[in-house]
């Protein structure tokens, strides 16, 4: 009985140090708690532009928290604007926010949810980075530097 009791307390105390670590990424909110959100993101990246005043972004949005958030808004010092789009069978759809569920993620990839940065100011080059903006309706805001990569650049990583 008592190797049991010893056994348990070794197992939390291991589950609460893993707690407080964390991966790579930007983050906002406070905790995994049941009323908030937990965001980070990662696999952000953008495609070098063929056009001189439009370029995509794409990057995934994950939630470890229990409660839903809203992307609401994105913004770049790159881009006049930065409009989030929708791709459901082909047809493209801008969209005003993306719900982020409780414990699970947003993706925008090629070919599915991408953000559009209009009126660019400048034509980012592959190896600059890219400064987003991006607001939720609960958390606070997440800026992340976004890597410009070949107009070609499909990840690796799946998303």
């Amino acid at each position: 009985m008592r190797r049991c009791a010893v056994l348990g307390a070794v197992a939390l105390a291991g589950a609460l140090a893993l707690t407080g670590c964390s991966g790579s990424g930007s983050h906002a909110g406070s905790g995994a708690g049941a009323g908030k959100a937990e965001l980070s993101v990662s696999s952000s990246y953008m495609p070098q532009p063929v056009s001189a005043d439009m370029a995509a972004g794409f990057l995934t949005i994950t939630n470890k928290g229990g409660a839903e958030d809203e992307l609401t808004s994105v913004s770049s010092d790159v881009a006049g604007e930065v409009t989030m789009h929708s791709t459901v069978g082909g047809a493209m759809a801008e969209k005003s926010s993306f719900a982020v569920p409780a414990h699970g993620r947003l993706v925008f990839r090629s070919g599915g949810n991408h953000l559009m940065f209009e009126q660019l100011k400048r034509a980012p080059k592959q190896g600059q980075k890219v400064t987003v903006k991006l607001t939720f309706a609960k958390s606070g805001p997440v800026t992340v530097e976004m890597p410009v990569e070949s107009a070609t650049y499909h990840p690796s990583t799946g998303h």
